[in-house]
C-alpha cells in the first residue's frame, strides 16, 4: 500500500473514532440523545458531526466511482438517515412502539460505536487499491 493509500485510511480511522467517541454511550437512547444536542442546535452542526460522511462522498469521486466507495457511501448515507429518522421519532414526534422503545433503552456493549471501524475499513482499503 501507498503512503497516500495509508494516510487515507488512517484519517478516515480517526474520523471513524472521533465519530464513535462523541456517540458513545450506554444504550441506543443515550447515543441517540447526545446525538440530538447537536441536531437540536442545528442539522448541519449534526451533519458536520460526521466526517466520515464527507470523506465517502470525496472518495466516491477520489476513485473514480469504485463499486466499493460507492458501497460505502451508500452505508454511511443509510446511516445518516436512521440515525436523522430515530431522533426525530424519539425527540421530535415523540412516537414509538413499545419494541422500539424496549430495543432504544437496552445496554449495549461498549465497543459497539466502535463496530463502524470493522465494517467500513475493509471498503476505505478496497476502494483505494
Amino acid at each position: 500500500m501507498s503512503e497516500v493509500a495509508l494516510t487515507y485510511v488512517i484519517l478516515f480511522v480517526l474520523f471513524e473514532v472521533y465519530e464513535a467517541s462523541w456517540q458513545k454511550a450506554s444504550s441506543v437512547i443515550g447515543m441517540l440523545a447526545r446525538m440530538y444536542k447537536h441536531y437540536s442546535k442545528s442539522i448541519f452542526i449534526f451533519l458536520l458531526m460526521h466526517p466520515t460522511f464527507y470523506f465517502s462522498i470525496w472518495l466516491v469521486m477520489r476513485s473514480d466511482y469504485n463499486i466499493y466507495a460507492m458501497i460505502l457511501l451508500f452505508v454511511k448515507t443509510v446511516d445518516l438517515a436512521t440515525k436523522i429518522i430515530l431522533i426525530e421519532q424519539v425527540f421530535i414526534k415523540k412516537e414509538l412502539t413499545e419494541e422500539v422503545s424496549l430495543i432504544l433503552l437496552s445496554p449495549i456493549n461498549d465497543l459497539l460505536p466502535y463496530i463502524g471501524l470493522l465494517l467500513y475499513l475493509p471498503l476505505v482499503v478496497l476502494a483505494i487499491i
